[in-house]
């Protein structure tokens, strides 16, 4: 009897019967699945940003084809800059808040609201007219144009860009990146 308490004692799982068996299984399929939700948890942020990056490129895309524009990217924006004098690029953000502080250098300003101005509105253009727009414009319809804001999900630049073409003009791009890719890319800005 001595030697049956030892050996009961010396194994305990005969003791402990199938609850420690079945404890000993779920831990032995925790840990063949941790490594499964591991990644999940490591890669379920990822999988979100990608589901907020397609709506941002699928709203890109569908506001580029109702605006009648083009999309220029930064190292387009910067060869352009560097290659042709007269392209004219606008800030399409307060002048205060922003454009005063910074700016792509040879930059106009001239604000645009972030929801769709599908009609003429002073009150959101910083109390400026349709003609002021054309007058900084200029009169050449096939000049180039650039129009760009804060970044890519900010409508300002879409706004601005659109309505060029509803003008006339021929030759408008929109650079969605805005200020802050400009400054991701290290280039340069200006202030006033």
């Amino acid at each position: 009897m001595i030697q049956n308490k030892t050996s009961l004692h010396a194994f305990p799982f005969r003791r402990c019967g199938r609850s420690v068996w079945l404890n000993l299984f779920i831990l032995a399929s925790a840990l063949l699945v941790l490594p499964f939700s591991a990644n999940a948890a490591l890669f379920g942020g990822k999988f979100k940003a990608e589901v907020e990056t397609e709506q941002v490129a699928i709203k890109l895309h569908n506001d580029t084809l109702a605006g009648g524009y083009q999309l220029i990217d930064t190292n387009g924006l910067k060869a352009l800059i560097e290659q042709d004098s007269n392209v004219i690029i606008v800030d399409a953000m307060p002048f205060k808040d922003s454009y005063k502080k910074e700016h792509i250098p040879s930059a106009k300003q001239f604000e645009f609201p972030i929801p769709d101005m599908p009609e003429w509105d002073a009150a959101l253009t910083d109390q400026q007219s349709v003609e002021d727009f054309s007058q900084l414009l200029g009169e050449d319809k096939d000049k180039t144009l650039v129009f760009y804001c804060g970044f890519v999900k900010c409508g300002r630049s879409h706004n601005a860009a659109a309505w060029a073409v509803k003008l006339g003009y021929t030759n408008v791009y929109r650079y969605p990146g805005g200020i802050f890719a400009w400054k991701g890319a290290g280039f340069k800005t200006s202030s006033l």
